[in-house]
């Protein structure tokens, strides 16, 4: 049985085992209905022109994981920023596990979303936000409506700052011999709030895993929320990443998305402004080889005056590996005075590599300062010399060229632990030992 078909005959199932509201029926139910009518995007579609579904698709996943998995601590705790306190949600196979997880409900919720969607208590959160800004006509967004049920669920009320950072992390433990999951997270910042979250995704065995995540993040007035996704699984790992950012008035958010690893990567990443006076960052780090493939898909809507966007992503590729930036910057005719930035440089290590780049501008106004650029190159052979007549061996010069071109980026991380943690990461897929502190 294709997928398409399995999933749409698990949906009556699915609706059966858990209990839900009539409203969160009738939306669950419309979803499933336009995934039905567009299953899975295909090269055809604009969007996905350079990314194709079609080999990872082949495999028979296992829609819901069949038993409850247990991981211990000590066999996982490289994955965690385990050199400070964090809250912690952590799901094994899609099911929660409260072994490895921290969560808190004093001055802040950090919890599950399976609770706030049938936890009476919730249900005026849950209609106010839940659903309200990810596409209603994205097929996989859609799809992952229809079966969210569990993920994080975080509320930080008016004039609160978490008191340390938030990791949720998924595990895929390869008990079954595929797995879909399809995480649904939903993350709300009140007035004058901030918090910093860290979202991984990692496969513990090499069985194929799909992961169909979907992630809504509301910041009201004046908040501050700084997300950082992590992304350096196995070669048989694929993650469909959709995050849905809604801004209001002098609110920032920042998205970093480090991506290391895995088979097929997307990240769409999509910014909506409601409120002047606005800041919006999203950095990227792509590193990948053999033939990886990572897609950066973002949109920034500019609709309300007096704000800023700052996109910044760097991708180094080698052996056949490809990269896709799919970028686009929308403002619209109300949106004077709106400063919106974008940038995507590229390196490419290898003959075979590639990267498809496509940064895009829809001006509408005309009281703007907006710019985008794209650069794909190889390493200055200039700069390499002179480091090697300095005496740097050639594999470290090379590294510290690389290095210095992701920098900008990685000086973003507001984290030290996790600045440190990244760094670390780089150093090991450039292959070299730093004679420095990263």
């Amino acid at each position: 049985m294709e997928l398409k078909e399995k999933l749409l005959s698990s949906f009556m199932a699915f609706e059966e085992r858990i209990d839900v509201h009539s409203e969160l029926h009738d939306v669950r139910t419309a979803a499933i209905k336009n995934f039905e009518n567009k299953g899975f995007p295909t090269k055809k579609e604009e969007s996905w022109k350079y990314t194709s579904l079609n080999a990872i698709l082949k495999n028979d996943f296992t829609v819901f994981s069949k038993q409850e998995n247990a991981v211990e601590f000590n066999h996982v705790k490289k994955y965690f920023l385990h050199e400070i306190d964090t809250y912690k949600v952590v799901f094994i196979d899609g099911v929660f596990s409260s072994n490895l997880s921290s969560t808190t409900h004093e001055g802040i919720d950090v919890c599950l979303m399976s609770s706030a969607l049938t936890k009476p208590k919730y249900k005026m959160v849950i209609d106010t936000y839940f659903n309200q800004i990810a596409s209603k006509e994205e097929s996989l967004t859609s799809l992952n409506t229809a079966f969210a049920n569990e993920g994080a669920y975080i509320n930080i009320p008016k004039s609160k700052v978490a008191d340390k950072p938030i990791e949720i992390m998924y595990f895929s433990t390869g008990n079954e011999a595929a797995l879909m999951v399809q995480p649904r997270n939903l993350i709300i910042v009140g007035e004058n709030s901030h918090v910093q979250i860290i979202e991984r995704h990692q496969s513990l065995t090499e069985n194929p895993v799909l992961t169909n995540s979907v992630t809504e993040i509301f910041a009201q007035k004046r908040a501050i929320v700084d997300y950082y996704k992590i992304q350096n699984d196995t070669l048989e790992a694929n993650l469909i990443d959709n995050t849905y950012v809604s801004q209001k008035q002098e609110s920032s958010v920042s998205v970093n998305t480090f991506c290391f690893g895995g088979n097929l990567t997307r990240n769409n990443l999509n910014f909506y402004h409601f409120g002047e006076r606005i800041v919006s960052y999203l950095n990227g780090i792509t590193i990948i080889g053999e033939k990886q493939h990572v897609d950066h898909y973002t949109l920034v809507q500019h609709s309300t005056p007096n704000c800023e966007s700052h996109q910044d992503y760097k991708g180094i590729y080698s052996d056949r590996s490809t990269g896709v930036f799919n970028g686009k910057i929308f403002v619209e005719r109300e949106a004077q005075k709106t400063n919106a930035f974008q940038k995507s440089n590229n390196i490419l290590l290898s003959d075979k590599a590639t990267i498809n780049a496509k940064p895009q501008l829809e001006i509408f106004a005309d009281d703007v300062k907006c710019s985008h650029g794209c650069t794909i190159g190889q390493l200055d052979e200039t700069a390499m010399f002179y480091m090697q007549a300095r005496g740097i061996p050639k594999k470290e010069a090379k590294a510290l060229l690389m290095y210095a071109f992701s920098n900008a980026v990685i000086e973003s991380i507001k984290i030290p632990e996790l600045k440190k943690r990244i760094t670390t990461i780089i150093a090991t897929k450039l292959g070299v030992k730093m004679g420095f502190d990263l």
